[in-house]
């Protein structure tokens, strides 16, 4: 694979084992998303008891940023902040700083988003979690700006104040990164339920149907995600219980959908989400898996109906 620094392999060779001037550790990888990072003016370390030693030896925590290619808001994030040489020189003052490729490690990905869903509720990419030197989780959250603003706070003005604490009040954050590691235990440790009867299938579409808009269809106001895996329940739930219900949901969802500004009328397939509650405005970006699904849906709305539209949405998906 070519890099996108436009380096040969006999460059790559010569550079010295911290990447050299100009470039990081992550010009040695062969991720696209980390090469992306490779000429950052943040010290960023792929992930590895290398960067964890340096940690402890310098006695930082660590600042673990996990996103991927085409990532639209790993973009923003990285020209706001991992471009700007004041920030880099803070967070390289500060942490032992790590770049994940989600898709190169999705393991690392589960692991840290299980703690960051926990933690704020919600998950997604940039994902931002800092952790001490024994990989303990104790501060996690997805996007920051730069600057603090709209009640989102700043890099410029998180990474001092987690500096504060890490050298003022360290007990603090080993307390909080003790408590999350219990909580994730806990979470891991779950045991087996009971066999699904027809109340817990029931009570599933109930929840569907509480949740769904029957102005235009899906499961949220905004922003709006296709969640396909909801269709092929009720899908399913039409089928075994013949509730004519679940079945209008899905098609007025689907049909919602394909009119939308969600769905690329020109190079057809569906962006990952509609950041308004109408499937109008979409946030350009296109995910490999809700095709997928999506197809998946479509096929089976047009097997139940026989409704060509269904079955032209999932050819051109």
């Amino acid at each position: 694979m070519t890099n996108p620094l436009d380096l040969s392999q006999a460059e790559i060779d010569q550079l010295p084992p911290d990447g050299g001037p100009g470039y990081n550790r992550l010009i040695f990888e062969s991720s696209p998303y980390l090469l992306q990072h490779a000429a950052n003016p943040v010290d960023w370390h792929p992930w590895g008891p290398a960067a964890f030693d340096l940690a402890r030896q310098q006695d930082k925590p660590v600042f673990l940023s996990i996103g991927y290619a085409t990532c639209h808001w790993c973009h923003v994030m990285e020209h706001e902040s991992f471009e700007d040489a004041e920030t880099a020189r803070m967070m390289n003052e500060t942490f032992i700083c790590i770049k994940v490729d989600r898709e190169e490690r999705p393991d690392i990905d589960s692991v840290y988003m299980t703690v960051t869903q926990a933690l704020t509720g919600q998950g997604g990419w940039p994902m931002t979690v800092l952790l001490t030197p024994d990989k303990l989780p104790f501060f996690a959250g997805t996007y920051f700006p730069r600057e603090s603003r709209f009640g989102r706070p700043g890099m410029r003005d998180l990474v001092p104040q987690i500096d504060q604490i890490w050298k003022e009040d360290r007990q603090r954050i080993l307390e909080s990164a003790d408590s999350i590691s219990t909580q994730l235990s806990r979470i891991n440790a779950g045991e087996p339920g009971d066999a699904l009867t027809a109340d817990h299938l029931n009570k599933a579409f109930e929840e569907l149907r509480d949740r769904f808009d029957p102005f235009r269809g899906g499961f949220s106001d905004r922003p709006k995600f296709p969640v396909p895996h909801n269709l092929s329940y009720l899908l399913r739930h039409h089928h075994r219980t013949g509730n004519t219900e679940a079945l209008n949901m899905v098609e007025k969802t689907l049909v919602h959908m394909r009119h939308g500004g969600i769905f690329d009328h020109v190079g057809f397939g569906f962006h990952r989400y509609s950041t308004d509650e109408m499937w109008l405005l979409p946030h350009f970006e296109k995910m490999l898996y809700d095709q997928a699904l999506i197809v998946r849906a479509a096929v089976e709305a047009w097997l139940v109906t026989g409704k060509d539209e269904f079955r032209r949405t999932a050819e051109e998906t």
